[in-house]
């Protein structure tokens, strides 16, 4: 199969595994970045249009339409794949010429700040709308969708596998993410039990004052094999969930374990399916009992390690890698 891939191609990004991952299967695939519209750099025109006007500024999003054209014209896809396409122009995107047209969102497409009214408006002209939400399945074809798609998230083998550690520091306890408002607190509260023993790795999170009064690392994002990297000089790592998304399951939730990390995260049904609390991770539901599993951590090192060590097999064994969601949304694409 032809597969024009329209996503964000930076290092480290879902969309770049993804469109790999139909590669390794098999198919050729032609990825147009989307990153010029959809994450114009901070302080520039396009991103000072983006905040003034509340959406993408029309000359970036131009400049992605040709390159996606071109490429369409070279190419002749059997499939359009569009990976959070939604500030992109729905109409150009539907006119390309191809047998298929598949939408794919990360994120809660129940929340508006992940869609635009443009979307909206086309939402049920895609052939396939795919999401990592569970509950998003019945919203989608409430509203209209033709069809849609649930998948979970995913690892990428390239990126996210055991590493060997670059500091003799081994920290505790650690949180590679974004700072959010929900998690804000609760890191504030960790850093100031933990100190030097805790990591916090992510965009936004060196802006946080109360961090900085306290001895914990904070270092800024890390993407790609770096991932991976830091996850190796942390005992339990933790695996939160964003509410704006109403998670029950992160690209974290794979990532971790594949890395070869504990899997040391938030309880829910999605969790408790994917990996065997006691035995493979450790699952919490409140702090007091995530203080316990990292005292256990603390005193008992070894057997943690074995437990890591199963939670790795679990994943890499159970069928999450990116390649193995591009199937599952083929084989739905056949029935």
């Amino acid at each position: 199969m032809k597969i024009l891939f329209v996503g964000d191609d930076w290092l480290g990004s879902n969309a770049r595994s993804l469109a790999e991952g139909f590669r390794r299967l098999g198919h050729e695939v032609i990825m147009v970045d989307s990153t010029p519209a959809t994450l114009p750099p901070r302080l520039s025109p396009s991103w000072l249009y983006a905040k003034s006007h509340e959406q993408r500024a029309p000359w970036t999003v131009e400049h992605v339409h040709t390159r996606i054209e071109r490429a369409a014209a070279e190419l002749r896809p059997d499939l359009v794949f569009a990976f959070k396409s939604v500030h992109l122009d729905q109409r150009r995107l539907l006119d390309i010429p191809a047998r298929l047209h598949v939408h794919y969102s990360p994120d809660d497409v129940a929340n508006p700040v992940n869609t635009t009214s443009d979307y909206l408006t086309h939402e049920s002209e895609w052939d396939l709308v795919v999401t990592t939400k569970r509950h998003n399945v019945p919203e989608l074809l409430e509203r209209g969708a033709k069809e849609a798609l649930f998948v979970r998230s995913a690892y990428d083998p390239a990126w996210h596998h055991p590493c060997a550690r670059r500091t003799t520091r081994q920290y505790l306890v650690g949180f590679i993410g974004a700072c959010r408002p929900d998690r804000r607190d609760g890191m504030v509260s960790l850093a100031r039990a933990y100190g030097a023993q805790l990591l916090v790795a992510g965009p936004g999170w060196r802006r946080v004052r109360q961090l900085r009064t306290t001895r914990a690392e904070v270092a800024g994002a890390v993407y790609g094999q770096d991932f991976s990297m830091t996850v190796a000089s942390v005992t339990a790592n933790l695996v939160l969930l964003n509410s704006d998304n109403r998670d029950t399951h992160t690209c974290r939730t794979f990532e971790v374990p594949a890395a070869g990390g504990l899997f040391v995260g938030e309880r829910t049904d999605e969790h408790a399916e994917l990996l065997e609390d006691g035995s493979e991770a450790f699952l919490f539901s409140s702090r007091d009992e995530l203080d316990e599993i990292l005292e256990r951590a603390s005193l008992y090192p070894d057997q943690v390690a074995k437990i890591a060590e199963a939670g790795f097999r679990r994943i890499i064994d159970g069928g999450h890698s990116y390649a193995d969601r591009a199937g599952e949304i083929l084989h739905a694409l056949d029935r």
